[in-house]
């Protein structure tokens, strides 16, 4: 198991931003730390990582970049290498693409004896021709070199096993989804953030507020998002649209002019470390991404008591029980989108009631202390069994 000196299995995680650590890991290192000497390498300095259960990990830096440049994929690489060749590692376990590829060759070639990996959607998911293919490929590079594959949902796994990225026995999901389920006591209904938050925005009480949080990119639909808005708008004079997220792709002005005739009552917050407060604010939560490996935002809305819209694609699909806690349309369907945010609008007891079943199912099915406590079952079974782990299944995890 390659135990450090006082026999304690090290674990280690990798991941390219400090924002996946503290948005997916923290809750993890935090009950591992108890047990395992825990590691994250990331690319930042370590001083800047300041959240306080991140603290318990030993932090290393590492330049991954989400970008391909093959030069500093290289240095990377190399990087990676020999931080495992030096800790001897019981076990790592990256999460995204880039990390995951980097990690898995790494791994690899240190002999790291448990190497895992979370796939988390996948960006060739929505592309055609020689761009997806190689992709795709990378892909199943990261998946012939781990020796366990984690899924964040179960649609994502039969669309990686469909593809022949994953083998027929391959994919773990834990518990009924996600990479780190929901934090019930953050995420929750709160009256008082709710005014706060509108009055920061300027958006009165009686309003009816839809709330995107996310990076505004293509691939998360939030043009189409402007458009079906635009067209309720019309209709409903006290509708507001809060978008909240970093402009990766330069959208806003686009946005702007998408909803020219209600572009007063669209709000953007650039950056926000407390999504919870503008969830807390809103009254329907939007998702309309082209791809998803679960969509975590929907699950966290739902915590807070609200119903949500969402593609019909895999990952959503998990996120969103149709008709109860919220409503699917079709991807990149401006009209069906816009079909789905006036039936919110305009059915305010649907609306209430779909925020409670929202909010019930996810305590019940996706809290972030059972999705904790089967990864930390897992890491507990794979290193006490050696080769007897690879055969764990969904099954043995979640009896």
């Amino acid at each position: 198991m390659n135990p450090d000196r006082g026999g304690t299995p090290r674990l280690c995680f990798v991941v390219s931003s400090p924002m996946t650590a503290e948005a997916f890991l923290a809750g993890h290192v935090r009950a591992l730390a108890d047990r395992f000497d825990v590691h994250l390498i990331v690319n930042s300095d370590p001083a800047a990582i300041t959240h306080p259960d991140l603290a318990r990990a030993t932090i290393h830096r590492v330049r991954i970049e989400r970008a391909i440049s093959p030069l500093e994929d290289l240095q990377g690489l190399a990087q990676l290498y020999r931080i495992m060749r030096r800790e001897r590692f019981s076990a790592v376990h990256s999460v995204t693409p880039k990390a995951g590829l980097l990690t898995a060759i790494a791994a690899f070639l240190a002999r790291v004896p448990l190497r895992f990996h979370t796939f988390t959607g996948q960006v060739w998911a929505t592309r055609r021709g020689v761009g997806r293919t190689l992709l795709k490929a990378l892909d199943a590079v990261i998946a012939r070199l781990n020796t366990h594959l984690f899924v964040d949902s179960a649609s994502q796994r039969a669309f990686l096993k469909h593809e022949g990225v994953l083998a027929p026995s391959q994919g773990i999901v834990l518990g009924h989804g996600s990479v780190c389920g929901v934090d019930a006591d953050r995420f929750t209904p709160d009256a008082a953030a709710r005014a706060a938050v509108r009055s920061e925005l300027g958006i009165p009480d009686s309003a009816l507020v839809y709330l995107f949080v996310g990076r505004l990119t293509h691939d998360k639909g939030v043009l189409e998002l402007a458009s079906a808005f635009s067209a309720v708008a019309r209709d409903r004079e006290d509708s507001f649209l809060v978008l909240v997220g970093p402009d990766e792709d330069k959208l806003e002005p686009q946005i702007r002019e998408a909803c020219a005739d209600a572009e007063t009552r669209l709000r953007f917050v650039a950056w926000s470390n407390a999504p919870e407060r503008y969830m807390a604010a809103a009254d329907v939560f939007c998702l309309p991404s082209h791809r998803e490996g679960f969509g975590s935002t929907i699950i966290e809305a739902a915590a807070a008591g609200l119903p949500a819209i969402g593609s019909r694609i895999y990952g959503v699909t998990d996120a969103i029980d149709d008709g109860a806690t919220g409503l699917l349309f079709e991807r990149g369907d401006v009209a069906g989108l816009s079909a789905a945010m006036r039936t919110l609008a305009d059915a305010p007891d649907v609306r209430a009631a779909m925020g409670v079943a929202a909010r019930s199912r996810a305590l019940r099915d996706f809290s972030k202390a059972s999705i904790t406590a089967a990864l930390v079952a897992f890491y507990t079974a794979a290193l006490a069994a050696t080769g007897a782990a690879k055969t764990l299944t969904d099954h043995d995890l979640n009896r």
